[in-house]
């Protein structure tokens, strides 16, 4: 597979199919190419209309994990995907790979040019030292380089039973799963970043056109998280599919992309 090195001479493995205008994939928390069958699935629904980019973030997968980690770092990643693969690019972004997509729209104004965010878990409900406490976890997982250890506390911080992790666990699938647990602490920091501060303050630059989604099946606070975050951004819209949890099924989400990305500018 093919690689491109970001600034700081992190190697990102990627992979791209079909031609026309780069849409980048940004997955979310735990989210790679090697585990992940849905992702792949979209991108060839996409690859009829666009080149749509699979890469795997920092850390995970293909790609390298140069230290000491900081957003700008995974920003870099996809300002590196879009100068090599064509100058400019639109951006899907699943969960926390959501949040980290603004974030580039806000770095990158002329390089990102829509954006489109699947649910952004902001958590109203949980203080900044709630965030930052649960940031500080991770880290501490990722300090001992115990992936394992936070892959499984991540799980059950999100809902999963008990039950449910620990057949997990015994599964083929769990390897290579806890191979990238450390990173999640990428994750928690982007939402700590991003979602605990003056979010329509840090995102008021966004001039780009952006459509919020949620999933009308998924967690109870995704509805009023995608409100939260298009109400945050100068220029957003709002859509809720149907039928969707937070992991929406490429065929149902795939025509969504592909309307707000060909729409003419207005």
């Amino acid at each position: 597979m093919p690689h491109v090195t970001s600034a700081d001479g992190t190697s990102i493995g990627y992979e791209t199919r079909g031609t026309g205008p780069l849409v980048i994939i940004v997955a979310g928390a735990t989210q790679y190419r090697a585990v992940d069958a849905d992702t792949p699935r979209l991108a060839d629904l996409l690859a009829q209309r666009f080149t749509s980019v699979l890469y795997d973030r920092r850390g995970r997968g293909e790609s390298g994990n140069t230290e000491p980690y900081a957003v700008n770092r995974e920003i870099e990643d996809i300002q590196a995907l879009i100068d090599a693969l064509g100058g400019t690019a639109m951006l899907f972004g699943m969960s926390s790979g959501a949040v980290l997509a603004l974030e580039a729209a806000a770095s990158l104004p002329r390089q990102v040019t829509r954006v489109i965010c699947y649910e952004p878990p902001i958590n109203s409900a949980q203080s900044r030292d709630e965030a930052l406490a649960d940031l500080a976890r991770m880290e501490a997982f990722k300090a001992h380089g115990d992936g394992a250890g936070a892959m499984e506390d991540f799980m059950l911080s999100v809902g999963t039973p008990p039950e449910h992790v620990q057949g997990f666990k015994q599964s083929p699938q769990w390897e290579a799963y806890a191979a990238v647990g450390t990173t999640i602490a990428h994750d928690f920091r982007i939402l700590a970043e991003a979602t605990k501060t003056d979010m329509k303050a840090r995102w008021r630059g966004i001039a780009q056109p952006v459509l919020v989604v949620n999933g009308d099946k998924s967690f109870d606070f995704m509805a009023a998280a995608a409100d939260i975050a298009a109400a945050a951004l100068p220029n957003a819209m709002r859509k809720t599919l149907p039928d969707q949890g937070h992991g929406p099924q490429p065929e149902a989400i795939a025509p969504v992309i592909t309307a707000f990305f060909t729409e003419a500018p207005k």
